[in-house]
C-alpha cells in the first residue's frame, strides 16, 4: 500500500475563532476545540480507521496541536516535530486579514507573504520535508498541525506551488487525507468535519 497522510487540524482557539493569524503564539484550545478533538478521536476509533493500527503519528509542538492530538487519543503515539509548526507570520502575528488590509488593501498572504516572518518558499520546504518522511516507508501517517501549514502540505503533495493553498481552506478540527489515484498523488478527503455534527 502506498503511504497516505492523514491531516488533523487543531481544534478551535480564541484567535482562530476571531480570524487572527496565529503562528508561533502558543494559544490554548477553547472548550469547543477540546470537544471537537474528542469527536475527531471517536471518529478515528471506528470504521474505516479502527484506531489506525500501525500509523506513525507526529504533532506540532505548539499546545493547540499537541492538545488536540492528546484528546483525540494519539498523544502516547505522537512525536513532536518542528516541521509541523504553523506559518511564522512575523509582523502580522495576531492580526486579522481585515487589519492587515487596512494598511495593505491588495494584500494576499499566498502572493505577498509577511514582513519579518517566514517566506512561502520556507514553509513549502517544511511541507516537502513532511511529505518525504511520509513517503519514506510503507505505512500511513497522521499529523496534527495548523491550517496554513496543512494547506501548503496539500498543495505540495499534489506537486503544486504553495500559493495553490489559497484555494483549499481548512476548518478547525477537520480531517483530510492525502493519498493516491491511478498512481498519482491525490486528495482523497479534504476539510471533512462530519464528526463535528
Amino acid at each position: 500500500m502506498a503511504p497516505r497522510i492523514l491531516l488533523a487540524r487543531h481544534g478551535q482557539t480564541q484567535w482562530s475563532l476571531s480570524g487572527k493569524h496565529t503562528g508561533r503564539t502558543d494559544i490554548p484550545l477553547l472548550d469547543e476545540g477540546r470537544h471537537g478533538a474528542k469527536l475527531l478521536g471517536e471518529r478515528l476509533r471506528h470504521e474505516p480507521w479502527n484506531e489506525l493500527p500501525g500509523v506513525e503519528v507526529r504533532t506540532s509542538p505548539l499546545a493547540r496541536a499537541k492538545e488536540t492530538c492528546e484528546i483525540a487519543g494519539f498523544g502516547d503515539r505522537a512525536q513532536d516535530w518542528d516541521a509541523l509548526m504553523e506559518f511564522d507570520y512575523g509582523a502580522y502575528e495576531g492580526m486579522t486579514p481585515a487589519e492587515i488590509k487596512a494598511v495593505r488593501p491588495d494584500w494576499l498572504i499566498w502572493r505577498d507573504g509577511v514582513p519579518e516572518g517566514e517566506t512561502l518558499a520556507e514553509i513549502a520546504a517544511r511541507a516537502d520535508e513532511v511529505i518525504a518522511w511520509a513517503r519514506s516507508a510503507d505505512r500511513d501517517v497522521l499529523v496534527f498541525a495548523h491550517g496554513h501549514l496543512l494547506r501548503v502540505l496539500g498543495a505540495r503533495w499534489l506537486g503544486l506551488e504553495p500559493s495553490f493553498a489559497a484555494r483549499i481552506r481548512l476548518d478547525p478540527t477537520s480531517l483530510s487525507i492525502l493519498g493516491w489515484a491511478y498512481g498519482e498523488p491525490a486528495i482523497e478527503r479534504w476539510n471533512d468535519t462530519g464528526h463535528l455534527g
